[in-house]
């Protein structure tokens, strides 16, 4: 056994024998404009949640500017490319992080799933049959905007938490992108995270606006108010020191906005759709 198996070992070897596994949650974090802190916010929650005894796999799903790795400090070795290339098995391209986390990296660049050969998908199945994971909460970080990867990955989660900000764009483009999930692909339910905003009025004031639009023009959405995280100096810190803030800061307001943020995700109802990762990723290739 090599020492990266074996610490991927005991970073999921925590919880007692005795106590069942929560089922499997597959949460994608989203946003329709980019710079809205959505990768900083995956990963860090990945940390709260960690923090609070799940065992959490992060999938970086931002295909063209893969950024997990590089908020974390990490520098790995393979990406999902060399998966899907058949260079390398899944389990020697997942990397263990901070708290027991496991990353499964992305390459910038990387082939877009909806360019996947049938051969690629059916390597990547196999190797999903081969892969054992003791994760109950999958963070898929996508990329912003609308593409059909960025659906696909949107689709195939049971939880989509959407980024926004208090800036007009931000609300436009997050409107935009559950419109589209909406509208093309039927997708109802949605929960919103406000980020980088003075307090929570502000917050709440993101949040009617956007719920209004969706009420008046998309009848038949949910849209639901995870939470916010305050706007606080010290993130943009935490990013340069390529160091986690919940890490870097944990007392700052905006790692206590986060914690708030897990805590509210797991007091949420999980979703009646109930599944592994070996279902999710079907779902994700046979849409694919």
């Amino acid at each position: 056994m090599d020492q990266a198996q074996s610490l991927r070992e005991m970073a999921f070897a925590k919880r007692p024998r005795n106590v069942p596994a929560p089922p499997l949650r597959t949460v994608a974090v989203t946003s329709g404009k980019g710079g809205v802190g959505k990768t900083s916010l995956s990963v860090n929650l990945a940390l709260a949640l960690a923090k609070k005894g799940r065992k959490v796999l992060i999938i970086d799903a931002d295909l063209g500017l893969a950024n997990v790795d590089v908020l974390l400090g990490l520098n790995p070795a393979h990406t999902i490319n060399d998966v899907i290339a058949g260079r390398k098995p899944l389990s020697e391209v997942i990397i263990t992080g901070p708290e027991g986390i496991q990353i499964l990296p992305a390459a910038s660049g990387v082939t877009q799933l909806t360019s996947l050969s049938q051969e690629e998908k059916l390597i990547i199945m196999q190797e999903l049959e081969d892969y054992q994971t003791q994760a109950d909460v999958v963070i898929i970080d996508t990329a912003a905007g609308i593409s059909d990867t960025v659906l696909y990955f949107n689709l195939a989660a049971q939880d989509r938490l959407v980024v926004a900000t208090d800036e007009p764009t931000s609300l436009t483009d997050a409107y935009a992108l559950i419109k589209v999930l909406f509208t093309q692909h039927q997708e109802r339910s949605f929960k919103l995270v406000v980020n980088n905003v003075a307090d929570e009025a502000a917050a709440k004031a993101v949040y009617r606006k956007l719920a209004m639009a969706a009420d008046h023009f998309l009848g038949g959405v949910s849209l639901d108010y995870l939470g916010f995280v305050p706007r606080d100096p010290v993130v943009s810190r935490a990013v340069i020191m390529q160091k986690p803030l919940l890490l870097a800061f944990p007392s700052s307001a905006a790692a206590k906005g986060i914690e708030s943020l897990a805590q509210a995700l797991l007091k949420a109802p999980a979703p009646a759709e109930a599944g592994n990762i070996k279902f999710f990723w079907r779902r994700l290739m046979d849409m694919a």
